[in-house]
């Protein structure tokens, strides 16, 4: 194999790379070997006729697609890593030369790492998240923890109120016709969540249970089903039950069943140092991403466009596997939202060129700094993550090659530039 490398703008570049004609030959016995049984000729039995046969039929060329796939996966790691560039995308592939007896000629279009031209990083000035807990947020945390220790209550002498849970039949159509989706029973709805479109739960305000009304609503022009979007619709409705929620009252009684205190202001006076404790963490994060910020928006840098979209399809698919993971199809859920993959990913470049300059300024930093990750250090984090997943740290390694561990260093540097970007930085 024979390797040509030209440097291109916009951090691109071109490996032109040449395997020989006796290693192409071989690769195309390969493919003989592979795709034998598919060609039937006659006076041989099927998956029996020799190469020369099948080639002399169907033409020299039958077997040139699968003949080059292995050229290329025989070369293409040993050419990256010949070519002494950082690569980070896939390489589009295109031929330049396939014949027999000839040797097989290919280009591989690749991006490469961009350099990063730093700017002002030591020393700069960003306002500080506020650390401080008011009596609001306590007192919201103690509403919000009221809430949770409500109970629902039967209400029968009144008719519906705004917050009050109705449980409800209804039976919806559009032009007369019904939809899917549009019908249930004994739905509990609480009125004013919103959860239901346009007025829908205002207009069950005043009904009384045992009562039968008609509810007419419009789908938004952005509804997630296009044949309703901007769509009337008519709602039968029958209201079956209607329940109150009744919160407990906020005493010393209400602190000793919630919590190990006995009075209501011991439980505050706790509920306001778990709250310090939260906001203090919060403020920290808040304070890095301030001053990473700053940081990347000094720093200059070209990323080719390959490496953007290789970051967004990497997205999309976590996006696809959290979609799995809650039980709902991707396919399903584009098509329930209306989305298309491609606004999907529209939607996700920012996201993406975010990351990839934060990524990048970071190990810019981390290698102005010569912030170098030792063995000891990848150790502790080695043993960290083993605790973490309940493991034996020499079982955890065994799973770990040099690519891992050295993908590890480099996070550990990564994380260390932060800390000592924040430890540098003047927070006003």
């Amino acid at each position: 194999m024979s390797l040509q490398v030209e440097k291109l703008e916009k951090n691109m570049a071109k490996l032109t790379v040449e395997v020989s004609a006796e290693q192409f030959e071989e690769c195309i016995k390969a493919a003989y070997k592979k795709n034998k049984n598919r060609f039937m000729i006659p006076g041989f039995r099927k998956g029996k006729a020799p190469q020369h046969m099948i080639e002399k039929m169907y033409g020299p060329g039958v077997f040139y697609e699968d003949a080059a796939e292995e050229a290329i996966d025989q070369t293409y790691a040993d050419a990256m890593k010949d070519s002494e560039l950082e690569i980070v995308s896939r390489p589009e592939i295109s031929i330049v030369q396939i014949e027999k007896g000839q040797a097989f000629i290919y280009n591989a279009m690749v991006a490469v790492k961009p350099e990063v031209t730093l700017g002002e990083y030591k020393g700069i000035q960003v306002e500080k998240a506020s650390e401080e807990v008011t009596d609001e947020d306590v007192a919201a945390e103690l509403v919000r923890i009221q809430n949770q220790n409500s109970r629902l209550i039967t209400i029968e002498d009144r008719p519906v109120e705004d917050g009050d849970q109705a449980v409800i039949d209804f039976d919806g159509s559009v032009d007369g016709v019904a939809f899917d989706g549009g019908k249930a029973e004994d739905y509990p709805l609480t009125i004013g969540s919103h959860s239901f479109i346009d007025t829908f739960e205002e207009q069950l305000i005043g009904k009384s249970i045992g009562e039968e009304c008609e509810v007419n609503v419009t789908f938004p022009q952005e509804y997630h089903a296009k044949d309703l979007a901007g769509k009337p619709a008519v709602f039968k409705v029958k209201i079956k039950e209607i329940k109150k929620k009744e919160l407990p009252v906020l005493d010393d009684e209400f602190a000793s069943e919630v919590s190990e205190f006995d009075t209501l202001d011991e439980y505050k006076a706790d509920l306001r140092k778990g709250l310090e404790e939260k906001k203090k963490k919060e403020a920290a994060s808040e304070n890095e991403d301030r001053v990473v910020e700053a940081v990347v928006a000094n720093a200059s840098m070209d990323i080719p466009e390959p490496m953007i979209e290789s970051q967004v399809e990497g997205l999309v698919q976590d996006y696809a596997r959290r979609m799995y993971s809650q039980g709902i199809a991707f396919d399903q859920y584009m098509e329930y939202t209306g989305m298309t993959k491609d606004s999907l990913k529209e939607q996700m470049r920012p996201q993406a060129v975010k990351r990839i300059e934060t990524r990048l300024v970071l190990e810019a930093v981390a290698e102005a700094e010569k912030l170098e990750v030792t063995d000891e250090r990848l150790e502790e984090e080695i043993q960290k993550m083993a605790e973490a997943y309940k493991m034996e740290a020499e079982k955890l390694k065994e799973h770990m090659g040099d690519a891992e561990k050295k993908q590890m260093k480099q996070d550990i540097a990564v994380q260390e530039a932060v800390d000592f970007l924040v430890a540098e930085a003047q927070l006003v």
